[in-house]
């Protein structure tokens, strides 16, 4: 039994960084997981293993497909999975021990085990029982069943994203259930390892939320790499029989009912706040409808000295929204002013072309009745995107129609992830679109077509 300032209960993205923020502002902390490291879904089976076989894949398919073009003659690389996997897990490794280091730097003490909250101001881990001024809940998120069917996951047949990254071998027929972020990208990784990939997606459009011009031209862009999507079908029940999947959905528009055969089938339709055994509900911890642990705008919750951040609050589930809440409770804990800005978390896709976007989509702006203008740059006007083979996608930029502040931006194309910093600074200050359109931008740069939809909110594009 020892005493904190403050516990936090997770150490993902949102929970380490509270920890370390916390230790930083002088205060005595701890932080408990129960994984076998730290870092959470998101080092651990999440973010950055996917990471590593989106870019070994990316890699295969420019040897097999650009190489040649460049000058770059000789045989095809062939695909080990299992060393591709060995190299994933060396990178989640390298992370996750940073984390380990990153604590100890810090002075914080890592309670394993799973923790639960018996009365407030109290942390049992195990069979010890550690007093709090303070405690933080950051215990994340788990894979979502689809809604109203039956589907039952093994991990080796039928996989949520976890599974996706540890498969025995390249299925020859992937089936992949919901077409939002996770969905899409690793089936991206399997369409380059040869895969035969259908998406099959209940909405009549992939990527639910983003802005429609983006919809459309990554879904084109990921049917010209071999992807096929099924839009309109709700799935009604998997089955599985000697290695084999079968997946059952209807089409929306007529009722009728159809059958895909799969040797895996990924189901992605989201995730949900994971808060077993925490014992919330004797607690008194107020929740949502969706489950969710209810927060005020300091992120306390109704219980003194409980608080709550990332997954499993309101908002997008998204690691480096739980990292900004980490840092700003960990301010407002000390009696600092804790801040973030909601309106301006960038989110984004890893496949290639990336996508990212920020702030308000057109369809948003519309149904507000917001006067605002368009500023639109395809990357086929950017030399630097043509000559690495990216000239697919645009820069789109939303401005006020009055002012010419920036309202949103909406990016498919070559270090997309990157590009979209930029205009959240911007949006950060307040800026026009007439700011960034001003700053002048290296050449040649994949962030002069940023620049150049700038300019298309203004008196034109140059290179258009």
């Amino acid at each position: 039994m020892a005493d904190y300032d403050v516990i936090v209960i997770g150490a993902g993205p949102g929970g380490y960084v509270a920890a370390i923020r916390c230790a930083q502002l002088g205060l005595k902390t701890a932080c408990v997981e129960g994984r076998e490291t730290l870092g959470g879904t998101c080092l651990n089976v999440g973010c950055i293993p996917s990471k590593a076989l989106l870019h070994a894949t990316h890699s295969l398919h420019e040897a097999e497909h650009n190489f040649a073009t460049m000058g770059l003659k000789g045989k095809s690389p062939s695909v080990d999975w299992d060393q591709m996997k060995s190299y994933k897990q060396d990178v989640v490794n390298q992370n996750t021990k940073g984390i380990e280091f990153l604590f100890k730097k810090n002075k914080i003490d890592w309670l394993k085990g799973w923790g639960s909250i018996p009365e407030a101001g109290k942390v049992k881990v195990g069979d010890e029982v550690h007093n709090a001024k303070s405690i933080i809940i950051a215990s994340g998120s788990e894979a979502a069943s689809i809604p109203g069917a039956e589907v039952e996951i093994d991990e080796k047949i039928v996989v949520t994203s976890t599974g996706a990254l540890e498969l025995g071998k390249i299925p020859k027929k992937l089936v992949v259930v919901g077409a939002g972020v996770i969905g899409l990208e690793m089936g991206s990784v399997y369409a380059r390892l040869g895969a035969e990939v259908t998406v099959v997606e209940f909405l009549d459009h992939i990527t639910p939320g983003m802005d429609a011009d983006i919809q459309k031209q990554f879904q084109r862009t990921l049917k010209k790499q071999g992807m096929e999507f099924i839009l309109g079908a709700a799935v009604q029940k998997v089955e599985t029989a000697k290695n084999k999947a079968k997946v059952n959905y209807k089409l929306r528009k007529d009722d009728s009912e159809h059958t895909l055969d799969a040797d895996t089938v990924l189901v992605a339709t989201g995730r949900k706040p994971y808060t077993e055994g925490l014992g919330l509900d004797a607690l008194g911890v107020k929740l949502s409808p969706h489950g969710q642990i209810e927060t005020d705008a300091h992120w306390a919750t109704n219980i003194p000295g409980v608080y709550a951040i990332g997954d499993v609050i309101d908002g997008p589930m998204l690691a480096h929204k739980a990292e900004d809440e980490g840092m700003a409770v960990a301010e407002v804990i000390a009696g600092k002013h804790g801040h973030v800005n909601y309106s301006v978390i960038p989110g984004v896709i890893y496949t290639t072309p990336e996508v990212a976007s920020v702030g308000k989509t057109e369809q948003q702006l519309k149904e507000e009745g917001r006067a605002y203008k368009v500023g639109k740059f395809p990357f086929m006007g950017n030399a630097r995107a043509k000559a690495v083979f990216l000239g697919d996608g645009f820069v789109k930029l939303l401005a006020d129609k009055e002012t010419d502040r920036i309202l949103g931006a909406h990016i498919i194309g070559p270090a997309a992830g990157d590009l979209i910093h930029e205009i959240c600074v911007a949006m950060e200050f307040g800026a026009s679109a007439q700011d960034l359109a001003l700053t002048c931008h290296a050449h040649p740069t994949y962030s002069e077509a940023v620049r150049e939809a700038a300019l298309a909110c203004g008196d034109g594009a140059i290179h258009v």
